[in-house]
């Protein structure tokens, strides 16, 4: 079982321009959309908006994603 996050968990994940290290800032357990962008979550495997401590951007990233830090 992958790990949860939770609001304000601090983790990282990997973009075109090397690691990004931020915080949580939303759980989404179903279809939604961010950024003009789709993207398919459940319960057993949510998205998670977070936010990059460097630049202060927001994105969508997959549970399967994310390392808490």
């Amino acid at each position: 079982m992958r790990a949860r996050f939770g609001l304000g968990d601090r983790v990282r994940w990997r973009t075109s321009h090397g690691e990004t290290v931020g915080k949580v800032v939303e759980r989404r357990d179903s279809d939604s959309q961010f950024a003009h962008q789709r993207f398919k979550a459940t319960k057993d495997d949510p998205a998670y908006i977070v936010e990059s401590e460097k630049s202060g951007k927001r994105a969508a990233r997959k549970q399967g994603t994310l390392t808490r830090v």
